[in-house]
């Protein structure tokens, strides 16, 4: 979507969940007159507000302390409009609207009488555009002071450039998109609001009793599934008290829209979904909205879709190829155990080529936590790996080695496992070099992927259809990719195909995600991070229905 359609979608929301607040006679309150470059007096009320701020400052020194909100030209008051409406709406985005004080910047423009007071004034109202700017563009909070493994690298603008957007021919158009211009943040911002309204009308209705409910079962708790299903648009209207063909068909797809393995039976997984409060659901959007604002580029205009990007969503445990913004593929993955040093981060980098028939280097701490206990009591145990020094690469002969004598400090060896199907990367692993040491590889352990919540690695991701993704990624620079794939396969030998164009990779964490047509579904906070980035919005001044679009 265009950046022009976005800001129009968006107006129109705004228009939707705002009363008016820009009425003609507002700036009529008090009549600004021009702040003349020489006006000392309009200086020293700037700077006694400004003056801890170096970056502020040293702008307005740049500009001989001429202003950017306060004077009589129409520019000015433009200005002045476009942040006060978009202050007045700044709950549309979950954020604060007390951190931004809009009424202390009208009281300013209805009290304002001498040059030092439009001094003071102008500091105020660029201290509070820069706290709003900063926030709406690139998030309320740090990433990774809010969890480490969130490795997020996120723009932020310097101070001057703010300023420069603001003092420019087209603030207007600047500010207005601040906001991240992205399909998904608008989807986000449009399921709010209707969450919104269904929290405003008391919700979904009663929670369905705990149980295991599939077609044919009838009863009251089979007509309490029925309404909670009706209050949230799976179904229409019924009196039945059956489950038939249409709550069927409305399981289904509200396990599809949650990420539920979709056989049509409600049991506990289900049940504990389908119960969820829409405040629950408020919280999960809120925070997804705080996520997709960590992922802002530096310009607005910027292009904020590579045309070719491999997306994995750790909540979802999926990765998707998608192209021009369209998946193109999807298959099933495993992500890291909830467990210390196991969880996937959160991070991008770029997919530079794919090692089929990998070997496999055990990582530090799984050789000396896992494997070297087991060495010690019995030499020939995992007599799959191959010990090896890491200076040299020369094989170590177990026999040789009194695996007693080290422990996790002092060990001297690696340990890998040559190709075979056996390996734990499988076939084949896609690499894009990160500090981390994450990647997406195949897997012998085959069966993990009919489970619903796949959460066992040691923090790589495995697919499920490692050789399909493989086909995929190859088909743009070769005319037969499956051929070319197995006829390396079929060696046997470790080798590396890079990538012609290679790709950005997305890891990230949503259990707020919106489809092409709008629709919003959920996932389960896995490793419990949403709830851990809700409390520290919560504490940045955020509150759920009060902040009302």
């Amino acid at each position: 979507m265009q950046c022009k359609e976005l800001v129009t979608r968006r107006s129109k929301l705004w228009n939707i969940a705002c009363t008016p607040v820009l009425v003609a006679g507002l700036w009529s309150v008090f009549v600004f007159q021009s702040v003349a470059d020489e006006s000392l007096t309009f200086k020293l009320g700037l700077l006694a507000e400004i003056s801890r701020n170096k970056p502020v400052s040293d702008y307005y020194e740049a500009r001989d302390f001429l202003p950017i909100w306060i004077d009589s030209d129409p520019e000015s008051a433009a200005r002045r409009a476009s942040l006060l409406k978009a202050l007045s709406i700044v709950s549309l985005h979950a954020l604060p609207s007390k951190k931004y004080n809009r009424d202390a910047l009208v009281e300013g423009l209805r009290s304002a009488r001498t040059e030092s007071d439009l001094g003071a004034l102008e500091a105020k109202f660029t201290l509070t555009y820069l706290a709003y700017a900063n926030d709406v563009h690139s998030g309320l909070l740090k990433p990774s002071k809010v969890e480490e493994l969130i490795s997020r690298k996120t723009i932020y603008r310097s101070v001057e450039d703010y300023l420069y957007g603001a003092a420019s021919d087209d603030a207007v158009g600047y500010i207005e998109t601040l906001p991240p211009q992205t399909t998904e943040y608008n989807n986000l911002l449009s399921a709010r609001q209707k969450l919104l309204q269904v929290a405003e009308r008391g919700g979904w209705g009663k929670p369905v009793p705990e149980g295991k409910y599939s077609l044919g079962d009838s009863g009251v708790n089979i007509v309490a599934l029925r309404n909670r299903l009706i209050s949230m648009n799976y179904m229409t209207r019924s009196v039945s008290r059956m489950f038939g063909e249409e709550m069927l068909h409305a399981v289904k797809s509200f396990q599809m829209d949650h990420g539920l393995l979709s056989d049509g039976v409600a049991g506990a997984g289900t049940i504990e979904e389908l119960n969820k409060s829409v405040v629950d659901r408020l919280k999960s959007v809120t925070v997804a909205l705080e996520r997709e604002r960590w992922m802002t580029r530096r310009d607005a205009t910027e292009d904020f879709q590579a045309s070719r990007t491999v997306l994995v969503n750790l909540t979802d445990f999926t990765a998707k190829i998608l192209d021009e913004g369209i998946v193109t593929f999807e298959t099933r993955s495993v992500i890291g155990a909830d467990e210390d040093n196991q969880r996937s981060p959160e991070f991008s980098d770029v997919m530079e080529h794919m090692v089929i028939n990998p070997s496999w280097y055990v990582p530090r701490s799984i050789t000396v936590d896992e494997y070297l206990p087991n060495l010690q009591e019995d030499p020939t145990s995992h007599d799959y790996l191959t010990v090896f020094t890491p200076d040299t690469g020369d094989v170590v002969p177990r026999e040789a080695v009194d695996f007693t004598l080290f422990d996790k400090d002092t060990f001297p060896f690696e340990l890998k496992q040559l190709p075979s199907p056996s390996n734990a990367l499988g076939r084949v692993k896609f690499m894009f070099p990160n500090s981390h040491n994450i990647y997406l590889h195949d897997t012998p352990h085959k069966t993990l992927f009919l489970k619903e919540k796949r959460a066992f690695s040691h923090g790589c991701i495995r697919l499920q259809k490692p050789f399909e993704f493989a086909y995929a990624l190859l088909e743009k620079q070769s005319e037969n990719p499956v051929s070319d794939f197995q006829d390396i396969l079929e060696t046997g030998l470790e080798t590396t195909v890079p990538l012609a164009e290679p790709i950005p990779v997305h890891i990230v964490y949503r259990t707020a995600v919106t489809s092409a047509d709008g629709s919003i579904g959920f996932r389960r906070d896995v490793y419990g991070r949403d709830a851990i980035i809700f409390s520290a919005l919560e504490e940045a001044g955020v509150v759920i229905m009060q902040n009302r679009g």
